[in-house]
Parts: C-alpha cells; sequence; structure tokens
C-alpha cells in the first residue's frame, strides 16, 4: 500500500494540473503559498509560551527570542511578509474587478467572513469553558485569545483596501506606478509628526491603511503591466532596501521587521515609513522572481501543493496559531517541555523549537482538515475526467483566488510604534 502512495499523488497531481484553467497566473498563486508559509513558520518560530510557576500557581507568557537574541533579527526580514499579501491582494482584485462593484464587493467579503465566524463559533464556547471551569486564569486567557484573535487586524484592514479598490484602481490608471507614492507621503508625514515633531503618537494610526496601501497599489500596477521587464522591479528592490537600511542605521528605525516584546518602538505598531520602504523591496523581489516561479509551476506536483494551500489560504491562516496553542496544551500534560514551554533565551532553544515545528504542523493538517471547507462556497456539480471520475482540487476562476491571509508577529507587541 505504501508503494501507491507515490503513484497516487502523482495521478492526483496530474488531474489537478489539467483542471486548471490555462489562463489561471500560477506565479501569483505560489508567491501566496510563500507568504502563508513564512507566517506561519514565522509565528511558529518568534512566539513562546513560556510557563512559569508561582505562589499562586503557573503562568503563561508569550515571549519572543527576538527580545533575548537581537542575532535572530533577520529571521523577520525572511518570515515578515505582509507587503506580499497586500502586492498579491491588489493584482487579484484589479484583475477580477470589472464593475458591478456591490455584488464583486459582496462575494469578497463573505469569502473572507465565513471561516472568521466558524473561528468565533469555536473559540467562543471554548475561552467561556476555560474561564468559567477555572482551567485558566484571566490573565492566561488574555494571552490565548490575544495569540489566536490578533491576527485578525490583517483582514480588517484588507476589506478596507478592497472596498477601495475601485479609487485605487482609478488612481492607478491616472497616475501608474507613482500612484504607490501618495500614500508613501502620508506615511513619510505621520512618522514625521509623532517621532520628530512631538505629535501625538495616534497620528500614526493613520498608516495602517496608508502603509499597505502602497504594496496593494504597486499590485494593482503590476495586473495593468506596469512591470514588463526586469528594470523596475530590480530598481524597487535596491531603492527599498537602501531606504530601509538608511532609516534603520541613521534614523532610528528598528532593525526588526515585527514586533519584539518589551521593545519601545515597533514597525507594525502601526506600521512605519521603514517596514513600507522594506515592502517594496520584498515588492520588487517577489516581481523579479515570477518567471522563475512560473517555470516551477509547470511541474504538476508543484502547482498541487501551492494550489491546495491557496485553496485552503484562510484555514491555514486562521488556525496555525490553534494548532500551535494545541501542541502547547497538550505537552503540559507531560511537563514542561524544551523549546516548548521554556524561555526563548538561548541557542539550544531555537534548535528545540525547530524540532518542535512537524508537530505544529501535524496539529495544523488535523484542523486543516476539519475546518477547511468552511471558507468555500457551496460546491456546483463536480466536473468528470474523461475515465468518470471526479475531478478534486477545483480551483477558483480567474487569474489568482481572492483570498487573502497572513501575517507575521502580532501588531501589539512592542510597544509604540517605529
Amino acid at each position: 500500500m505504501t508503494g501507491q502512495v507515490v503513484p497516487r499523488a502523482r495521478s492526483l497531481a496530474a488531474r489537478i494540473d489539467a483542471a486548471t484553467p490555462a489562463h489561471r497566473d500560477r506565479a501569483v498563486d505560489a508567491l501566496r503559498a510563500l507568504a502563508i508559509a513564512g507566517v506561519i513558520l514565522g509565528h511558529w518560530l518568534v512566539t513562546a509560551l513560556v510557563v512559569t510557576s508561582g505562589r499562586t500557581g503557573h503562568a503563561l507568557h508569550d515571549e519572543s527570542p527576538l527580545a533575548a537574541m537581537p542575532a535572530l533579527t533577520p529571521v523577520s526580514w525572511v518570515f515578515q511578509t505582509l507587503a506580499i499579501f497586500f502586492l498579491v491582494g491588489g493584482y487579484a482584485a484589479a484583475r477580477s474587478f470589472h464593475g458591478g462593484y456591490r455584488s464583486w464587493l459582496r462575494q469578497r467579503l463573505v469569502r473572507l467572513s465565513r471561516p472568521v465566524l466558524v473561528l468565533a463559533a469555536v473559540w467562543a464556547p471554548v475561552a467561556a469553558g476555560l474561564y468559567l471551569s477555572g482551567a485558566v486564569s484571566g490573565a492566561d486567557l488574555h494571552t490565548i485569545l490575544t495569540l489566536v484573535l490578533d491576527p485578525l487586524w490583517f483582514l480588517g484592514v484588507y476589506a478596507v483596501l478592497t472596498a477601495l479598490t475601485p479609487l485605487a484602481v482609478a488612481l492607478v490608471r491616472r497616475f501608474g506606478v507613482l500612484a504607490a507614492a501618495f500614500p508613501l507621503v502620508v506615511v513619510a508625514t505621520a512618522d514625521a509628526v509623532r517621532f520628530d515633531l512631538g505629535g501625538p503618537s495616534w497620528v500614526g494610526w493613520v498608516n495602517v491603511v496608508a502603509g499597505w496601501m502602497v504594496p496593494y497599489l504597486l499590485g494593482i500596477a503590476w495586473a495593468r503591466g506596469a512591470f514588463p521587464g526586469r528594470r523596475g522591479p530590480a530598481l524597487m528592490l535596491a531603492g527599498g532596501t537602501a531606504a530601509t537600511a538608511a532609516l534603520v542605521l541613521w534614523a532610528g528605525y528598528p532593525a526588526s521587521m515585527v514586533g519584539v516584546n518589551g521593545a519601545a518602538i515597533s514597525n507594525l505598531n502601526p506600521p512605519t515609513l521603514a517596514v513600507v520602504t522594506f515592502g517594496i523591496a520584498q515588492a520588487g523581489l517577489a516581481l523579479l522572481l515570477r518567471e522563475p516561479l512560473a517555470r516551477w509551476m509547470r511541474r504538476p506536483l508543484a502547482w498541487a501543493a501551492v494550489a491546495t494551500v491557496n485553496l485552503s489560504a484562510m484555514t491555514l491562516f486562521l488556525w496555525h496559531q490553534t494548532a500551535f496553542l494545541a501542541v502547547t496544551a497538550a505537552g503540559l500534560a507531560i511537563g514542561r517541555l524544551p523549546g516548548l514551554h521554556t524561555a526563548p533565551e538561548t541557542g539550544a532553544w531555537v534548535a528545540e523549537r525547530l524540532a518542535w515545528l512537524p508537530v505544529f504542523a501535524v496539529a495544523l493538517a488535523a484542523l486543516w482538515l476539519v475546518f477547511r471547507h468552511a471558507e468555500r462556497a457551496p460546491r456546483r456539480p463536480a466536473a468528470r475526467d474523461g475515465r468518470g471520475s471526479m475531478v478534486p482540487g477545483a480551483l477558483p476562476c480567474g487569474p489568482a483566488s481572492g483570498s487573502a491571509p497572513g501575517r507575521l508577529g502580532p501588531p501589539g507587541r512592542g510597544g509604540s510604534a517605529r
């Protein structure tokens, strides 16, 4: 039976490949899948639920290895993939919007909200049961729910940008790629007011929409053919990298592109100019990778994996922290396990945490099996292949699906914002 696994996998991959519309831009889906993997692995690597004991019993504390080991800061450059999501989101929105604004917006928001409602329906009674039974304290429950629900801020921002798509498309139609300069100036101005002119910190919250509007507009420009060659993306990569380095080295912005526990400033809470210029560099790199990814996606097995991830993007995004918490809670039944419940203070912890990643993945796979149908609309009669068999892995129509998963690093970490 084991010997049949590989042939069956290849057969399934070939059928998914054959069922994919020829006009679908597989490189876009590959970028989204890579970004999802970055979010999940990033959260699992930089989040530690440390169990401590005291007079009142055990307590949970959310800690980050980046606080104790600054040398790990480059990890945040790899796994903070927010700009990629908004770049792909802008591309998909521009390719799918052809008028009929209300019905178009309703369809996209319903797809986002349906799995969120399922998550809430599960966690509301679980949280109430944990608290009322005395299994966890109020403080511990707050820590748990923060990990589970905090990433949902992304969906709110994405919904706002989606609603603004007609205006964003009109802006790109008028100014081309330079349309992204308008929100970039807003971010720079907000940072100058709150950091250099002593203005109120709340001014920075305008950056939550303006900051992520930059890659969203770049995605729309991409959909409209703004980057036919490699020169533009290369300039974005080089310019974004140079600007980010300058802001970190000479303007006092943190080097970490995610929030760090205990830090006075965070690049994500709300977004700063540094994280936006970093996002421009990421967008440039993503555009440069488009052709290699397109070639890679011609392989049926690679495309089948990417297609599966995209079909379940919201499920993976919404439930990956629950998988982490489930493993953490189950481990407590055994004891205080290294790399799972211990403080992330040494290189040994990093090695121990890496060993836990496959366990988290198994837990997420189990949750995926249970909840993956929540993000899909009711199925129409399935197509059949030439042999009369059901064709699995039906893909959403269009150049790229409209789902929008993910972010890395709860924005509430790290204090105020820079």
